[in-house]
């Protein structure tokens, strides 16, 4: 006599699977971001590097590196044009520097403030650069000592820079330059690396001949708030939204196949996918973090 035995799968309570779906989304978030900000990120801002380092070299020997805010037909320069190459030795800092400083560009590389004129011409010139993320390219202003000499390439050529002193919150700003003078300003973030206390500027004196200062375009002041120093993103971030829902998805479904399939199963088929709408999530969420980051 043959006896039929039935397995009953116990049945779990819809509360529970979506509150292990929902630290699996967590937990994905915290990785992500986690893995962009500490590793992917630099190898990303690396990359952009590159690209940018063989635009500028390309429009440098053309003769069409930008020298203003605008483009030769007029246009305001769009963010992230390579506008010029730092140098500096005492920091082993050899950097393009993109146009725009919102936290999109500062992901590539140092961003030279629109409303300020370019470096190696008369006025004050702003360079920023994050302190920590996506390479941390002025992570080491702070150990420039006054004397420290380097230089900055423009389509008008090499200006030559002296720097005068570091300040922070409440320090005094140095006298401003006499008429037909440039100065540098570079600007990053200071405190624990990833978590910002305050800003730091470093003043330097063009001692170079000043180049020909074309008239502004963009007056001071006018920027919208996500170039200010420690910004961020003043948009609604929809790449954001939709990777938050794909991944709001994706863990849904690996929580249902865990029940449904079974855990080795489920590892093989979402946790690639997972990890990787992980990571997308972070590297837009990283664009919510302040700008000098």
């Amino acid at each position: 006599m043959t006896v039929a035995v039935q397995i009953q799968i116990p049945r779990i309570p819809a509360a529970r699977q979506l509150a292990r779906g929902a630290l699996l989304t967590l937990a994905a978030l915290l990785l992500g971001l986690t893995a962009q900000l500490l590793l992917l990120s630099g190898i990303q801002q690396r990359a952009a590097q590159q690209s940018a380092h063989d635009a500028l070299r390309a429009t440098l020997a053309e003769g069409t590196a930008p020298v203003a805010q605008t483009n030769q037909q007029g246009q305001l320069l769009a963010p992230g044009t390579p506008v010029a190459l730092i140098d500096i030795p005492a920091l082993h800092l050899h950097q393009v520097v993109l146009e725009g400083t919102d936290s999109a560009v500062l992901a590539d590389g140092p961003g030279h403030r629109r409303d300020t004129p370019l470096p190696g011409q008369a006025g004050i010139s702003v360079l920023m650069g994050r302190a920590a993320a996506y390479g941390g390219p002025f992570g080491d202003l702070a150990h420039l000592a006054p004397g420290t000499a380097f230089t900055v390439t423009t389509g008008q050529g090499k200006a030559r820079y002296r720097v005068l002193d570091t300040r922070r919150a409440g320090d005094p700003a140095p006298a401003a330059p006499a008429a037909g003078k440039g100065r540098l300003v570079l600007v990053t973030a200071t405190g624990t690396p990833y978590l910002p206390r305050g800003i730091l500027r470093v003043d330097a004196d063009l001692v170079s001949p000043t180049d020909q200062t074309p008239a502004a375009t963009i007056q001071s002041g006018t920027l919208p708030n996500s170039e200010e120093p420690m910004a961020s993103g003043s948009s609604v971030p929809w790449p954001l939204v939709m990777w938050l829902q794909a991944l709001a998805l994706a863990s849904a479904g690996a929580v249902w196949a865990w029940y449904r399939w079974g855990r080795h199963q489920t590892w093989i088929v979402f946790a690639p996918l997972v990890m990787v709408l992980g990571l997308q999530v972070a590297g837009q969420a990283t664009q919510l973090l302040p700008n000098l980051l």
